[in-house]
């Protein structure tokens, strides 16, 4: 007994659902797909993968190592000119001396002598300082403009109005503190407090570095043109940067944790916290190039932005090669395929062909039989197949014929003939006891046209018989609207024994009453014509009453509009329908008018002394 696998049935399920809808081929393909074409593509995709990551991983480890070694050479750098800013500032001797009132002029330039031989020489210990300066507020010792100054308004520092500097360096919280001279990018401040034993403020040691002696070389072409380096301080402000025209703006990354900003800290002396605009922020949030950000021990960062053109130039190599010869083979093995099956679809689509044809009505059609393989065996079935087929299709079409036969009977049946006709000749005899002659004519008249129009055992009649039913129902009319109506018949004998379809004319000229309105028109006229011309009648009802408009006439050539009204419940496109479905397209349904003048309606059919039978649709 066969082993059932719930997990197999499963997909067996998905997979003939999913190809239930294709073609041969397209199965065909499928099923090579999911043989070669995926798991090569799968294998494929892979390698591409593993030797991408490979190649990215080295990449990244190779940057990062660069981005820790310039964060280890900033670091060092960065606490070489902090020490040299503390150990002036913390000088014990220098605080003081700075502390003290002097009285004696000697003891001044003592004091000056010793700022002069102890810190001058100390300034030049390091590399880029432009300028070394010592400031403090006592008024008892004097500025020598070398080395000691005290803060004074109208003169400037690094491009900076020095009391305003001085003023917002003693208001900082912080106590050492670096930043950019606002008129040279190119020039780095630190400013350290001169704090008494006492921790009140006596001065400020300023420190004026070259950036390119500090910084430059380590920030001059990183990464081999591929990227950009900056140095942000503890208030996301760049102090330096491969980028000169970016220093001194505040800096967003994308991991805003990577700066461990610290939200409570007061921005500096005349910012806000975000800068002074669009302008002054370097927003690298949407930037979708590799950003590196390495911490250093004093609370700035060093944020590396990597271009990954070089990276993606390089990826995209190894995806194309790889890429093209798994597609070279694939492509190889797919025309192999499309070869072998070239032939079984070629006969499946002449067999697709005939099937068309026999779906637009032609029975008459064989296929070739083209081998004893199973399309072989289709193929022969295929011809047995359309030979019964022509053979239904005709008995369903007979059976489509009676079916609407019955049904005009059933249309036809809605009024109890037997009903009508008591009813009438009860009244006949009323009439005829109170010698009522007009109330005799009118009932002959309505026993005359329901005779005919109840009958439901005759769908065609004699055009004299059909003539008779007009008239009766003329005759009603007549009575209804005395002497409003002229009526003129233009009728040919020798057509009267010519079989019509019943119950043609009566709706037309009930039409002419409830549509045409002419029993309110002045010299009203109805003319019925009936004419044997060669082997045709030719029927035609014409009325001077209001006429029917261009776009009415208009639709109902194009087959939109039903008719002018219903009539007796035979309406104009019901009679169109009895016509083609006893004469085909041998018969013809016309209608001309003058919009308010006159309407003409004419009906031709073959003249036939032989009850016609109802035909074969096509």
């Amino acid at each position: 007994m066969r082993k059932e696998y719930p997990i197999l049935r499963l997909l067996e399920k998905t997979i003939i659902g999913f190809t239930r809808k294709m073609n041969l081929r397209s199965k065909i393909l499928v099923l090579y797909g999911l043989i070669l074409l995926l798991p090569t593509l799968a294998l494929g995709s892979g390698a591409v993968y593993l030797v991408i990551r490979s190649f990215t991983q080295s990449f990244l480890a190779t940057e990062d190592q660069a981005v820790t070694q310039t964060a280890q050479n900033v670091d060092f750098s960065k606490q070489s000119y902090d020490l040299l800013a503390i150990r002036t500032a913390t000088d014990g001797e220098l605080i003081a001396r700075l502390g003290r009132e002097y009285d004696d002029e000697s003891e001044v330039v003592d004091t000056v002598n010793y700022v002069d031989r102890t810190f001058l020489i100390t300034s030049k210990y390091l590399p880029g300082i432009a300028d070394f300066r010592i400031y403090h507020t006592n008024d008892t010792l004097v500025q020598d403009g070398q080395l000691l100054w005290r803060p004074e308004a109208h003169r400037l520092v690094a491009g900076m109005d020095e009391s305003a500097w001085f003023k917002a360096a003693t208001d900082s919280d912080q106590t050492l503190l670096w930043s950019n001279a606002p008129d040279n990018p190119k020039q780095n401040v630190i400013t350290r407090k001169i704090i008494s034993p006492n921790g009140s403020l006596l001065g400020l040691v300023y420190i004026l570095l070259n950036y390119d002696a500090v910084f430059g070389e380590m920030l001059d072409h990183p990464f081999n043109g591929r990227g950009s380096l900056y140095i942000v301080d503890d208030e996301q402000r760049i102090l330096a940067a491969s980028n000169p025209s970016s220093i001194g703006k505040r800096i967003l990354v994308k991991d805003e944790l990577a700066l461990e900003q610290n939200e409570s800290s007061p921005p500096a002396s005349g910012e806000s916290a975000t800068g002074s605009g669009d302008d002054d922020v370097l927003d690298l949030t949407q930037n979708k190039e590799l950003q590196i950000v390495k911490p250093l021990s004093s609370g700035w960062h060093v944020v590396a932005v990597i271009h990954m053109k070089y990276l993606d130039r390089q990826n995209r190599l190894i995806l194309l090669l790889i890429v093209g010869i798994t597609g070279f083979f694939l492509l190889l093995s797919v025309s192999l395929m499309l070869t072998i099956v070239k032939n079984i679809v070629w006969r499946i689509h002449k067999l697709g062909t005939r099937m068309s044809d026999v779906a637009s009505g032609e029975f008459e059609v064989a296929v070739r039989s083209q081998g004893k393989d199973e399309l072989g065996e289709l193929e022969n079935v295929f011809n047995s197949m359309t030979e019964r087929l022509g053979k239904l299709v005709e008995d369903i079409t007979k059976a489509g014929m009676l079916e609407k036969e019955q049904a005009f009977k059933a249309l036809q049946a809605q009024i109890n003939p037997h009903f009508i006709y008591n009813s009438l000749g009860l009244l006949r005899w009323r009439a005829l006891d109170a010698q009522d002659d007009e109330q005799i004519r009118i009932i002959d008249a309505l026993t005359t046209f329901y005779r005919l129009t109840l009958n439901n055992q005759i769908n065609v009649i004699r055009i004299r018989d059909e003539l008779e039913h007009v008239k009766a129902y003329l005759e009603i009319c007549q009575f209804r609207y005395p002497d409003r109506v002229r009526v003129e018949w233009e009728v040919d004998d020798a057509a009267l024994d010519f079989y019509t379809i019943k119950t043609v004319l009566q709706p037309i000229v009930e039409n002419c009453y409830q549509h045409g309105a002419i029993t309110r028109r002045k010299g009203s006229l109805i003319r019925i014509s009936v004419f044997k011309e060669e082997e045709r009648i030719r029927m035609s009802v014409y009325d001077n009453g209001q006429g029917i408009s261009r776009e009415l006439l208009r639709s109902m050539e194009q087959g939109t509009y039903v008719g002018k009204g219903t009539g007796n419940g035979f309406g104009v496109s019901n009679i169109k329908d009895r016509l083609a479905l006893y004469f085909g397209d041998e018969a013809s349904f016309a209608v001309d008018s003058e919009a308010g003048e006159w309407t003409r309606v004419t009906i031709e059919f073959p003249a036939s002394f032989a009850e016609p039978a109802m035909r074969r649709e096509r």
